[in-house]
């Protein structure tokens, strides 16, 4: 994977954590560097955290599959596309104000479970995963950071958008990745 695809691979996984810090700083009504940062590290971390753990398990069993490994990513980034876009539409997220330890450790958490089947897709396309995991985690905090001051002075207006975006990235990541393999691109 060349850097401008781990880019746009990082900025699509780092929507859903963009979207939930949107919400936390719609929560907080006036702005709070703190918070920010509290929302970063714990978004950016795990989306760190998460392919590396992903990519793990993959190795283990990237020689049973390498024939099939291009649709394996195709499937898993078309479906975590498709989740994102139909997540988008629902209107069913609360504004939570807490940042204590329990409510952005399971935030962090269900904003990156797609970055764990990135990192499985990562291990069968023999990502190098050390400046993978960084460029993603790195940019997952800057997104969080920024989604947490446009929540609050922007509001819910861009929650959506951002999932819907994210979502196109990922598919189109993995359909790239198919026909690429299939030798349609080159």
């Amino acid at each position: 994977m060349r850097i401008w695809e781990l880019l746009v691979l990082a900025v699509g996984l780092s929507m859903d954590a963009f979207a939930v810090a949107i919400c936390k700083g719609l929560a907080m009504q006036t702005m709070r560097w703190k918070n920010a940062l509290i929302t970063g590290l714990y978004f950016g971390g795990f989306q760190a955290v998460m392919p590396l753990v992903g990519y793990l398990l993959g190795s283990r069993f990237r020689e049973q599959i390498t024939s099939i490994d291009h649709w394996i990513a195709f499937v898993l980034l078309g479906l975590i596309g498709l989740n994102m876009i139909k997540e988008s539409r629902e209107s069913g997220d609360s504004l939570d104000a807490s940042f204590q330890m329990k409510t952005m450790l399971l935030l962090a958490i269900a904003t990156s479970i797609d970055a764990l089947a990135i990192g499985i897709t990562f291990a069968f396309l023999q990502v190098q995963i050390l400046p993978a995991i960084s460029l993603i985690g790195v940019i997952t905090f800057a997104v969080s950071v920024a989604g947490v001051k446009i929540g609050t002075v922007f509001g819910v207006k861009y929650k959506a958008k951002a999932e819907i975006a994210g979502g196109i990235i990922l598919i189109c990541i993995g359909t790239k990745i198919l026909l690429e393999h299939l030798g349609i691109l080159g």
